[in-house]
């Protein structure tokens, strides 16, 4: 009898300490999926509403997940939409924010629309989420037509002109622009392509597609 009351004794140690492991193991996998769900987190770094918490989280170099599922990997820099961003090596990260029709002409300077072409502004939202200043002189843009060809020619319009120039320091945001004319047979659906002069021959020209508006 004693024999047999020990051996239940020990069956029932042992089944307590089993779902003492289950339980443990579950709790292990709940964390390390909750800890997951929070570095998968996504945030717009160029949104300047941004939190301190987030920027530190997911825009910092420091805070950035360089794994091989954040953004150490490398981006796409074709079939990018308005509104979507591309971010080179160094941080520095573009957007198209919009086309739009520009009508706002300054007449002191004998500024005016052409029949047959579209006057239009492209606005470029940029942040630099690197560790050091960039310059904006070694960017450029150009248009094209998304339909059926043409490459729009550059142009400079005065009113609320934000040319691309100067410096971007480190965890800064600015809204740039660039003008150009594209003939209206070419339509309003076009391509911005954002080039940027470097060193480096392998360096991506992110394309941004979208539409003229206005």
């Amino acid at each position: 009898m004693r024999v047999r009351a020990t051996a239940a004794t020990a069956a029932m140690l042992l089944a307590a300490l089993t779902a003492c492991g289950d339980d443990g193991a579950k709790a292990d996998a709940k964390a390390a999926d909750s800890s997951k769900a929070s570095t998968s987190k996504k945030v717009d770094c160029a949104d300047e509403d941004i939190s301190q918490a987030d920027w530190m989280n997911h825009c910092s170099d420091e805070g950035a997940d360089t794994s091989a599922d954040g953004a150490g990997t490398e981006e796409q820099a074709t079939g990018l939409k308005f509104g979507e961003s591309y971010t080179w090596p160094d941080g520095l990260k573009v957007s198209v924010a919009e086309a739009k029709v520009f009508t706002d002409y300054d007449a002191e300077l004998m500024e005016s629309a052409e029949p047959g072409s579209t006057d239009f502004r492209v606005k470029l939202k940029l942040t630099n989420s690197g560790k050091s200043a960039v310059s904006l002189d070694d960017l450029s843009v150009i248009v094209e037509g998304a339909t059926n060809g043409g490459e729009a020619e550059s142009t400079a319009f005065e009113n609320g002109a934000e040319p691309l120039d100067g410096r971007l320091a480190p965890g800064v945001s600015a809204t740039k622009t660039d003008d150009s004319v594209l003939e209206t047979k070419y339509g309003k659906k076009v391509v911005v392509t954002v080039q940027r002069s470097s060193e480096d021959s392998d360096l991506d020209f992110p394309e941004f597609a979208g539409s003229i508006t206005g």
